[in-house]
This record gives C-alpha cells, sequence and structure tokens, in this order.
C-alpha cells in the first residue's frame, strides 16, 4: 500500500497532538499537516490534497458539516472521517448526507482511528456501533408510511389539510381553537418532514388520507 496522506482537522490542540504524535510513528502515513477550523481545513486541503482527513464536527468558525462540504466539492475523492464526541441526530445524519466517509468517535482507540484511516483510504466505510445503531433505527421508521407516527387528532388535521381546508375551517370542522390548530400542523409537519402545508396536503391525498363524506 502507498502511503496514505492525512490531514487533521480540530480546534483542540491537544486533540490534534496526541493524533499527530500517534500518526507520525506509522511507516504508511503521510502526515500532512493540521487545521484548527473549517476555513484552514479548506485552504490547506486544496494545497496539499489529502487522501484521508479526520475531521471535528464543532469549531469556532463553524461545522465540520460545513467544512466537509466544502471541501468534497472541489476535492470529491477525499475521504472525509468525522472524529467527534456527539452521536445525536442531529449530527449524524447531517454529516453523512454532506459526504463523510466514516463516523467515529473520539473514545476510540489510536488503533482503531488507524484502522478508519487505512479504511478509508482503500474505500471502507467505519460506522462507529452506536451511530450504526441510529441510523437503523432511522431506515426503520422510514419503512413505515410516516403518517403513523402521528396522534389521532395530527392525523384528524391532516385529512383537513388534504381537502383544503383553512386553519380557521380546520378549528369549526374539529372544534378546536385556532392556537390548537396551528400546534397540530406544526407538529405534523415536523414528524412528516414537510416544509409546508401544501406538501402536507398533496401527501395526504397521495395516501387517499381525506375526511369521510357526509
Amino acid at each position: 500500500m502507498e502511503k496514505v496522506r492525512v490531514l487533521i482537522v480540530d480546534d483542540h490542540e491537544m486533540v490534534r497532538m496526541g493524533i499527530r504524535s500517534y500518526l507520525l510513528t506509522e511507516e504508511k502515513i503521510d502526515f500532512l499537516g493540521e487545521a484548527s477550523n473549517g476555513r484552514q481545513a479548506a485552504e490547506l486541503a486544496k494545497e496539499v490534497k489529502p487522501d484521508v482527513i479526520l475531521m471535528d464536527l464543532l469549531m469556532e468558525d463553524g461545522t465540520g458539516i460545513d467544512a466537509t462540504r466544502d471541501i468534497l466539492s472541489f476535492l470529491p475523492g477525499c475521504k472525509i472521517i468525522i472524529l467527534t464526541s456527539y452521536y445525536d441526530d442531529e449530527q449524524v445524519f447531517p454529516a453523512l448526507e454532506a459526504g463523510a466517509h466514516s463516523y467515529i468517535l473520539k473514545t476510540s482507540s489510536a488503533r482503531d482511528i488507524l484502522d478508519a484511516i487505512y479504511k478509508a483510504a482503500k474505500g471502507e466505510s467505519v460506522i462507529e456501533p452506536q451511530v450504526a445503531n441510529k441510523m437503523m433505527t432511522r431506515f426503520r421508521t422510514k419503512e413505515k408510511e410516516l403518517h403513523e407516527e402521528l396522534t389521532e387528532r395530527e392525523m384528524d388535521v391532516l385529512k383537513c389539510l388534504g381537502d383544503g381546508l383553512t386553519n380557521q375551517e380546520i378549528a369549526e370542522a374539529l372544534f378546536i381553537g385556532i392556537k390548537t390548530v396551528k400546534t397540530h400542523v406544526s407538529n405534523l409537519l415536523s414528524k412528516l418532514e414537510m416544509n409546508d402545508r401544501t406538501q402536507a396536503a398533496i401527501y395526504a391525498n397521495r395516501k387517499g388520507l381525506l375526511r369521510e363524506k357526509n
């Protein structure tokens, strides 16, 4: 195997120092440098063109997600490994959607981090078990009909949206207040992962979720 060209991006000096010290002992690693924020990372990546980048998620000038998206826009062949302490949904899925190749935690052993680098260089991904479990849970949820997650009242409101009713008309039809309608609409849009009531209305019609006509 040729040497793997590696760049480190982390806003904590001690983290960079620890990883750097370990990588420098590896004959098959060509350590290219380090950056403390996303802007520096992009500039350095353009200059040295690494094979693999170890990318922190939260930094002073933004997120590793933004940096990942930026770097891959001009260096698509680069494999970016997210190395972080976070594995909540708000971080994991945006990072992977941005193009991150692997997702591992800083609690991983030095050997595991090194293995992830070598695997990334060969095109293999490494996903931390906790993260993999979240991905499977999300996948199973996606397999269900999204509206199955709605409460009975939210379903009633969705059906009204499908019929094209305004908030006032929904309130009158369901004998609830306007504020309550707005709350239900907001909640169901969130559960359906939609941006507005028009999308919800289209979804309701496509799924045949309409009110019974008297």
